[in-house]
């Protein structure tokens, strides 16, 4: 059996900074022809009127795993892939650093393109992970949008 053939998926939630170049490693796959990736990274401000110090993100670890390793099953049912990453960092995340990376290897790139844009998405949606917004003038809980339930 070659790499080609193994499909593995790697689900990390971890206080440790997170490294782009250490994510794209894991899924480098001598199958593919393509890796795409999404990097979410704290930004300075919210809106125009406030000044975003860091993120603080919380999670029910053991549910947040089985839904990430469920949304990546949900993928590999969508497109043909070959090794998947979903890399989350809890507590604090000080500004310009990873929140969440998302890795993808397939055959095409079509795929793996498509396959990171809808698993952040589904992350985002359907996680449970919570962030909280530190400003330099206080703080707030942030509900993901994409968590709303609309009449």
């Amino acid at each position: 059996m070659t790499d080609t053939d193994i499909t593995v998926d790697f689900v990390k939630l971890t206080s440790e900074v997170l490294d782009l170049q250490t994510v794209v490693n894991i899924v480098k796959d001598n199958g593919a022809g393509a890796i795409s990736t999404f990097s979410g990274t704290t930004r300075d401000t919210y809106r125009v009127d406030k000044k975003v110090v860091k993120l603080d993100y919380e999670a029910y670890i053991p549910m947040a795993e089985k839904v990430l390793f469920s949304i990546i099953s949900e993928a590999r049912s969508k497109w043909e892939l070959k090794k998947i990453a979903v890399y989350h960092r809890l507590e604090t995340v000080p500004v310009g650093e990873n929140s969440v990376i998302i890795a993808v290897s397939s055959v095409h790139r079509k795929e793996s393109l498509q396959a990171v844009e809808w698993l952040i998405n589904q992350l985002k949606e359907k996680a449970p992970i919570w962030k909280k917004e530190i400003y330099s003038d206080g703080s707030v809980w942030k509900e993901n949008r994409e968590n709303r339930v609309c009449c």
